[in-house]
């Protein structure tokens, strides 16, 4: 172990360069061309082109590949059940935005024992990212350390920057960059305005320090990323009702922004407790039967069973969250279901004349 000259952090390990670890793990031609256009598809429901509903659903945090790639595997059929009202996009987060301390994700601890193993992290997740790709899924990812992103947002298809980094310039210098549309959550607290800063921030270009393909340090470039959009989360006060969200679509007309937004089910919104996210899902489902076209996405924490466990639990439970609680299967399909049907109402109500379509 090096000791750098300041005394303040030790090396104790090395990382492979992300060109590296992409050819280890490489993104076949098929795969590729797949996520391309599943970034063309969300691109095109936040612009407003298309009338679908985006539908960000999954675990809060991988921690079990074998039982996330179960989920994956079930949600693929469903996805193609309700392809006419919405694109179903599997959330495959790998790492774990913490307020104080805890486990931060398969990345960073993947065999859940402390052992913070960052390189075999990123081995097993950029594996199960790949073997998730082949789903045919698109996939979701919360950027939570810009450092990591160039190890895996190859296989991204739509972004998120959570309510802990949103007001953070390098996470909205790093969205400026990526090559999928990118949802700002709201402040921890609740705050929208930051978010909507966040989305107008990272839809200029900016110049800053980053991590270049062969691991050395590198001056990047953002061109600007149009496709940034607000998530409305929740915080000391839920904002998933339709005054907050209406509140929320002028608070981005005014700003000069698209009037298009995503609720988050659960966290703020959910009170952080599971069983809430159906009631939450169905009042989203509602402003959306009635033609709320600016509401154009949903996320839901769900898995294969309902709840959450310790992650000292021994044995662990298969398909149980380790950290925020879930969705059960069985309450998940109900919550599709709900969307779908508001998306083939919404089409019965056109769209007002007024910007953003709402």
């Amino acid at each position: 172990m090096t000791v750098l000259a300041d005394d303040t952090a030790r090396v104790v390990a090395t990382l492979p360069a992300p060109a590296r670890l992409a050819a280890r793990l490489p993104l076949g031609a098929g795969p590729r061309a797949g996520i391309a256009e599943h970034r063309r598809a969300v691109r095109a429901i936040v612009e407003g082109t298309d009338d679908r509903l985006l539908v960000v659903v999954g675990p809060c945090s991988v921690h079990d590949p074998e039982a996330a790639l179960h989920y994956a595997r079930g949600l693929t059929a469903v996805a193609a059940e309700y392809e006419r009202e919405l694109l179903v996009v599997l959330r495959a987060y790998l790492e774990k935005p913490r307020s104080l301390v805890g486990w931060k994700g398969l990345l960073h601890d993947p065999d859940l024992d402390g052992g913070e193993d960052l390189a075999e992290g990123l081995r097993r997740g950029r594996e199960f990212l790949l073997r998730a790709a082949g789903t045919g899924l698109p996939l979701a990812y919360e950027f939570v350390d810009p450092f990591l992103a160039p190890f895996l947002l190859d296989l991204v298809s739509w972004g998120a920057i959570g309510a802990r980094t949103v007001a953070a310039q390098p996470h909205r210098q790093l969205a400026s960059a990526l090559p999928m549309p990118v949802g700002m959550k709201n402040a921890v607290a609740g705050e929208v305005e930051v978010a909507i800063a966040a989305a107008r921030a990272a839809g200029v270009p900016h110049v800053f320090p980053g991590l270049g393909p062969t691991g050395a340090p590198a001056v990047l470039a953002g061109a600007g990323n149009p496709a940034c959009h607000v998530v409305l989360r929740g915080g000391v006060l839920p904002n998933y009702d339709a005054a907050s969200v209406g509140s929320a679509l002028e608070l981005l007309r005014a700003a000069g922004l698209r009037a298009r937004l995503m609720v988050d089910a659960s966290h703020g919104n959910s009170g952080k407790d599971h069983r809430r996210q159906p009631a939450v899902v169905a009042e989203l489902a509602t402003q959306v039967a009635e033609g709320r076209h600016g509401l154009m996405g949903v996320m839901v924490e769900s898995f294969l069973e309902p709840g959450c466990q310790e992650i000292t639990a021994t044995p662990l439970r298969y398909g149980v969250s380790v950290t925020d609680a879930c969705l059960g299967w069985a309450d998940t399909l109900g919550c599709l279901d709900a969307l779908a049907a508001a998306v083939r109402a919404r089409r019965g109500h056109p769209r007002r004349p007024s910007p953003g379509g709402e």
